[in-house]
């Protein structure tokens, strides 16, 4: 080694320190708050797009969605025959006697630039990225007392966690939901709320009242939560908005599901999954006036209720109990774990999007708390351990429940079976009636009037749909092929199939056995759960 070559050496060595000081500089806290928010956009949009590319996006959930959506961009209301014909709602049916979410109307410019289902994931997207600044802003309000290098380390962990958390995941790999409002607007009002400016905090709890009938319990929760941390304090403004939340927002809950929903075609009592309690609410109330502990078996009468609960609060060490906060989960969580409906008991779906916010809050204020600079040097060091571990856990949870798949090749790809069902729907024409396969129906919610292939034919031009590969809301395949033997005996042609899946055309004008419509008196029907759904958390 030469002279100029040993000098160089410890040269390069003593740059290196001085780079790594030049770009921690250069990433101050705006940046870093715009490279998360653009981490979690991109990771979100490529999970849904990869459930585009793959056909494994439905029509339950997104083609009800785009149909209700596109409704209100050519300022109509949110109807979707996707979902009216399926559950036999009368005509006119909208989405708000489904759902009371008017906040979905604020998507409708997303169709004003680009006519299509993706507009809802990019969408959706871009509503959990922009929980990263409030997820940020909050730790910074928790760790005011810490020392600035920690509340640094702090907002940038919790902001890497928010961005990559395995609901938000889970939310975007099954399509789009109202409740994506629910994540920012939820972080929103826990924001403002922390830095006493409870005017956006009313703001942010009427959208949410606005985005899901039962959001107002939240908001009522978290009501509560003001009221229990203003008591002690000369804080009246936060003690008066946790008294109008408190009352405000059960209320609208009630309003919306009591009147509302059935103004806007809706059954009162369409959603009533708690049989084990009564066959209604007056019904439940009496049970439970008479043996109080009726609620406690069914919050643990299947297996995985209880592991529900574990998984929420065990991924994050039980931290989230600690804190006040965590109140607000009481009504979304007993919704669940009290249903009869297993749909419900897994994290297979969008409902644990709706609990993140709340959950990662709670844990942070709990750190924030064990980490002030007043505290002992021995409680600083365990808040940080407890920091990571929490932090660990939940971005390893994030690899196989979403983040691994974004690095298979095949996962961007269609399996025969939905790639097949990409060619068929190729040849029906733009502007046809069309029974749709769940998985295609999406693809051409945008250019036919579609419902859902099901067990009652509707008799429409084209009819697609497969044999041998079951798709909901069909409890087996046999019951598809039936379907189509009986379509074929009865004025329909077969014009292309391909592995498993049919194409069929109505040729004639005779009536198919037990072909029906909705009508004006039509009473809404409910899916039934097929048996093996309800077994696995991690499966729906």
């Amino acid at each position: 080694m030469t002279t100029e070559t040993r000098s160089a050496a410890p040269s390069r060595a003593a740059e290196a320190p001085g780079r790594a000081r030049a770009l921690a500089a250069a990433l101050t806290p705006g940046r870093r708050t715009a490279l998360l928010t653009a981490l979690c956009f991109a990771v979100m949009c490529a999970v849904g797009l990869q459930g585009w590319t793959s056909v494994g996006l439905g029509g339950f959930d997104l083609g009800i969605f785009d149909q209700g959506v596109r409704g209100y961009a050519h300022f109509g209301l949110p109807v979707s025959t996707l979902k009216s014909y399926h559950h036999e709602f009368p005509p006119g049916f909208s989405l708000l006697g489904d759902h009371f979410s008017p906040v979905l109307a604020l998507l409708a410019p997303l169709y004003w630039i680009w006519d299509d289902p993706r507009s809802l994931i990019i969408g959706q997207s871009l509503l959990f990225a922009a929980g990263v600044p409030l997820i940020r802003r909050i730790t910074a309000h928790a760790f005011a007392a810490a020392e600035p290098r920690t509340a640094c380390r702090a907002a940038d962990l919790a902001g890497l966690v928010y961005a990559l958390g395995w609901p938000l995941l889970v939310a975007a790999r099954v399509g789009f939901h109202e409740v994506a409002f629910a994540v920012p607007l939820i972080l929103l009002m826990l924001e403002r709320g922390l830095a006493r400016r409870y005017g956006t905090v009313v703001l942010a709890a009427l959208l949410l009242c606005g985005t899901k009938e039962d959001l107002g319990l939240l908001v009522g929760a978290y009501g509560l939560v003001l009221l229990l941390r203003t008591r002690r304090t000369g804080d009246r403004a936060g003690r008066y908005t946790g008294l109008g939340l408190l009352l405000g927002g059960p209320v609208a809950s009630a309003v919306a599901i009591t009147w509302l929903i059935p103004a806007m075609g809706g059954q009162p009592g369409y959603y009533w999954n708690y049989q084990a309690l009564g066959a209604d609410g007056g019904d439940a109330v009496r049970h439970l006036l008479h043996n109080p502990f009726l609620l406690l078996q069914t919050a643990f009468d299947q297996p995985l209720k209880p592991l529900l609960l574990l998984w929420l609060f065990g991924t994050l060490l039980l931290l989230p109990l600690r804190s006040a906060t965590v109140l607000c989960l009481v009504p979304l969580l007993a919704e669940r774990i009290l249903s009869s409906n297993p749909n419900h008991w897994s994290i297979a779906r969008h409902y644990d999007s709706m609990l993140w916010p709340v959950l990662l809050v709670a844990t942070v204020e709990v750190l924030g708390r064990l980490s002030a600079a007043d505290r002992p040097e021995r409680s600083v060091r365990r808040a940080r351990r407890l920091g990571l571990g929490a932090a660990g856990i939940a971005l390893v949870a994030a690899v196989p429940i979403g983040l691994a798949q974004l690095a298979v090749p095949s996962s961007w790809t269609p399996k025969a079976s939905e790639a097949a069902l990409v060619r068929a729907a190729a040849l029906i024409p733009d502007g046809a009636s069309v029974e749709a396969d769940n998985q295609i129906a999406p693809r051409l919610t945008a250019r036919a009037d579609v419902v859902l292939v099901d067990g009652t034919p509707r008799g429409r031009e084209y009819v697609l749909t497969r044999a041998d590969k079951r798709s909901f809301p069909f409890k087996t395949d046999q019951e598809q092929a039936a379907r189509i033997q009986l379509l074929l005996a009865h004025g329909y042609k077969q014009l292309w199939a391909e592995d498993g899946v049919v194409l069929l055309h109505r040729e004639g004008t005779e009536p198919v056995p037990g072909e029906h419509v909705p009508g004006p008196g039509s009473t809404p029907v409910q899916d039934e759960v097929p048996s093996d759904v309800g077994h696995n958390l991690f499966r729906g």
